[in-house]
């Protein structure tokens, strides 16, 4: 148990210049799990109308961090994440739902499925993302 709660993970994503400006906004968080949403705007669009692939590899990094954070505590680093996109993203909203799959004493792994919703509310898988991450904290 790390003493983390959903209020205290907002406001340490609102801490992030670049997470603001995209808009992130980050909706579960608790129990080796986070979702992390970013609403689709013209300039996220690539030069065929998805999302940019770049926007989608934030996501899963960010939701990843967060989740592992869940279970290793606050002070926690990125060290290192692969996506494979599966479909290009459009809809409204981008949503990146990550969950720990293992949590060691310094490290976690950690899946992301990468799914937007559309004007219908229906779902569609986009991408999937794995990472490992550190715990920076000292021991």
């Amino acid at each position: 148990m790390t003493g983390l709660d959903l209020d205290t993970a907002r406001k340490v994503l609102d801490s992030q210049p670049f997470s603001r400006l995209l808009g992130a906004r980050i909706t579960a968080f608790g129990d080796g799990e986070a979702v992390l949403e970013v609403d689709v705007r013209e300039e996220l669009r690539q030069q065929n109308g998805y999302l940019h692939g770049g926007v989608l590899a934030y996501a899963a990094d960010n939701s990843i961090t967060f989740a592992a954070g869940t279970t290793l505590g606050p002070a926690v680093l990125t060290g290192g994440f692969s996506v494979q996109y599966v479909r290009p993203a459009t809809g409204r909203t981008l949503l990146a739902r990550a969950a720990v799959v293992h949590t060691g004493r310094r490290q976690a792994v950690v899946r992301c499925d990468l799914l937007t919703v559309g004007e219908d509310g229906a779902e569609t898988l986009c991408a999937v993302a794995q990472g490992t991450v550190l715990s920076a904290g000292t021991s």
